[in-house]
């Protein structure tokens, strides 16, 4: 089901306006995938490894963002600070980094094709990135610096990379794929396991 790692079982549900696709594989490692009903654009995706030592590992969120519920009110991240979300859009991997304050023209985006990561940096020095082109290290492509675009208004610094034709066609078959699956409405279910 998944093209970002072969095999795999799957289970698939509708709650919430999303469809949302847990996938299992042998080896203890679990993906989350959530698609909006209505234009089926990748909302959530999020890893879980099996630790060494046992029990459950931490989620670590690729794509979009999840709902955090504060635990207190006496320590907590200052909101000021650049925050930093990717979204999967049908043609580009697309990074927002909110609150920064700097003007356009400090910003330098570049692509490291060795480490296939995006780099951003600001000429005062004062903010430093590497985002990692994942889907680009799974599939072993290589990443091409002229595919990198951005954009800064209103303290947010938009960066995309257009993504290469094999990972859309990829991503087409998935899609089909998906669409195969049972659920169109809340409460639908689909737990045959593959």
């Amino acid at each position: 089901m998944s093209y970002l790692k072969p095999g795999g079982k799957y289970t698939s549900m509708v709650s919430g306006g999303r469809k949302k696709i847990h996938t299992t594989w042998e080896d203890g490692c679990e993906m989350v995938e959530e698609y909006d009903l209505g234009s089926d654009a990748l909302m959530l995706r999020k890893f879980r490894q099996k630790p060494k030592l046992g029990g459950e590992g931490r989620w670590e969120v690729e794509i979009g963002e999840e709902t955090m519920q504060r635990k207190s009110d006496i320590i907590a991240e200052s909101s000021a600070n650049p925050t930093l979300t990717c979204v999967d859009t049908r043609t580009a991997f697309q990074w927002r980094i909110r609150n920064l304050t700097y003007p356009a023209d400090v910003y330098q985006i570049t692509a490291d094709v060795d480490k296939k990561q995006v780099v951003v940096r600001t000429s005062n020095k004062k903010y430093f990135k590497r985002i990692d082109l994942r889907d680009l290290q799974r599939s072993g492509l290589k990443c091409d610096p002229s595919s990198v675009e951005w954009n800064y208004a209103n303290r947010t610094l938009v960066i995309n990379y257009i993504k290469p034709r094999e990972i859309l066609q990829v991503e087409e078959e998935a899609r089909k794929e998906r669409l195969k699956l049972k659920g169109d409405k809340d409460g639908d279910v689909d737990c045959k396991q593959q």
